[in-house]
């Protein structure tokens, strides 16, 4: 009962800031099925690729509930997203396999890195300045491929990289993070698709498991992010997000630390 109760709790943390800040919730959703997923009866071998690989099927989810949110309100440039889109499934399938071959250890430096890497972009609020146009469906297949491995590789929806890289292509703040909700979808996906085919057979797995998602952990966390999304999207849409984003980046910097010497 406390473990479901810890997974509704991350569920509703991680839908509110995925529809807020359009990233995903998986930075807090890795962390967190990091150190809960043992007490389930998953190897510590495998430990990692099962909390990315539940966590992108958690942002699968969340990503349509943001999405529906940011599109109710103008906020999505569907033709940038389906430039995007095949690049991004291609790169997710990539990274869960790159994630299948590494060592859980390894997988959880990057994870650490890449949260403290994001942490400090959100505390300084490095936003690139809009100075290009966005490309044609060549150039943004090859971003959407970069997008899509990075985030597969550390479970997380991709809003750190979509939203600045969106920034610096003239699109607005709003428009930049629906859009990147809508992102987060195929990369989503695609990800847990590729982490479902390579953990299968893999020993080790948690009861209940489909290949290295667990699908108690995807279904309690499921359950309250679906509805708290929504929230987060009106929030973005209504309230200036600086204070927060701060915050949020500080509380970061202490996951990445913990990931990082744990």
């Amino acid at each position: 009962m406390e473990t479901l109760l810890v997974f509704l709790l991350t569920g509703a943390v991680s839908g509110l800031l995925a529809g807020l800040f359009g990233v995903g919730g998986g930075l807090i959703v890795v962390p967190a099925l990091a150190f809960l997923l043992p007490t389930l009866g998953t190897a510590d071998a495998i430990v990692m690729q099962s909390a990315i690989g539940t966590s992108l099927a958690v942002i699968g989810l969340t990503g349509i509930s943001s999405t529906r949110a940011h599109h109710a309100r103008g906020g999505v440039i569907w033709p940038v997203f389906w430039k995007l889109a095949p690049g991004i499934v291609v790169g997710s399938l990539l990274g869960a396999t790159v994630a299948h071959q590494v060592s859980s250890e390894v997988l959880k430096r990057c994870v650490g890195i890449g949260a403290m890497l994001i942490a400090i972009q959100m505390l300084i609020d490095a936003t690139p300045k809009a100075t290009r146009s966005t490309p044609g469906v060549l150039g943004l297949g090859i971003v959407g491929t970069l997008i899509g491995g990075l985030s597969a590789l550390i479970g997380i929806g991709g809003g750190s990289l979509t939203v600045p890289y969106l920034n610096a292509c003239n699109i607005d703040m709003r428009r930049a993070v629906g859009t990147s909700a809508a992102c987060g979808i195929p990369i989503a996906w695609a990800g847990a698709v590729g982490f479902v085919i390579n953990g299968l057979g893999v020993p080790g797995r948690a009861p209940w498991s489909l290949g290295y998602v667990d699908m108690a952990a995807f279904a309690g966390i499921a359950v309250m992010s679906v509805f708290t999304a929504p929230l987060g999207a009106r929030l973005a849409h209504g309230l200036s997000p600086k204070v927060l984003k701060r915050a949020f980046a500080i509380f970061l910097i202490g996951i990445s630390v913990r990931m990082l010497l744990a």
